[in-house]
């Protein structure tokens, strides 16, 4: 399959020849969200915690007699059905949330999120990405000669301290290598930017 290839100009520089395996696929809905929600339950901390009925402020005195109230029996205020009374079933720091992906799984729903990408006409190519001064404007001036103006995300071989500086205080623009490139990022943005030489790594961890 060939990319559309543009230079750091927006200017169409032919094509770059992809791998039909990764950007051709056809697309798995199913993969892709089983995908997504997996890496977004291992990314979940598990910190949130609730107390049970023992660990809550209260007092062992029962709050009124047995008989003769017409109320239901009471023995303590930290019954679950009482207002301030501890959970049931409560959060605990240590639940796990994670969920187990294949490595062949991933690799197959990554390759479909970026066929659906290039199907879609929201994969972009550049020959290269050079930013000659860490400056935030040089970058936005780059992207928007590209006809890039919404949400991206760029995928760059090596990042270099000039470009990294560049991209961090864009807030519509994330700057990843192309191992570190995650579902939930990919399907989030608007637009991909990858450079020529992104493409082939990204051919060679997952075709």
């Amino acid at each position: 399959m060939d990319l559309k290839l543009i230079n750091a100009q927006g200017q169409d520089a032919g094509a770059v020849s992809a791998s039909d395996a990764v950007f051709a696929r056809d697309y798995n809905e199913a993969l892709v969200h089983q995908l997504v929600t997996a890496y977004m339950a291992n990314a979940r901390t598990g910190d949130r915690a609730q107390m049970t009925r023992a660990e809550v402020r209260h007092s062992t005195k029962k709050p009124f007699k047995q008989k003769g109230t017409g109320r239901a029996r009471a023995g303590m205020t930290s019954s679950p059905i009482w207002r301030g009374g501890g959970r049931a079933f409560p959060n605990k720091p240590d639940e796990n949330f994670s969920q187990k992906v294949n490595r062949k799984m991933f690799r197959a729903g990554i390759a479909t999120i970026f066929s659906r990408l290039a199907q879609d006409g929201r994969l972009t190519v550049v020959d290269s990405l050079v930013i000659e001064a860490p400056k935030t404007k040089i970058l936005a001036g780059k992207l928007k000669e590209m006809g890039i103006s919404n949400r991206v995300l760029i995928i760059a071989h090596e990042i270099d301290e000039n470009l990294w500086l560049s991209s961090r205080n864009l807030p519509n623009v994330l700057l990843l290598e192309p191992q570190h490139a995650d579902p939930v990022s990919l399907i989030r943005f608007d637009r991909v930017l990858m450079t020529r030489d992104a493409v082939k790594s990204i051919e060679e961890m997952y075709a």
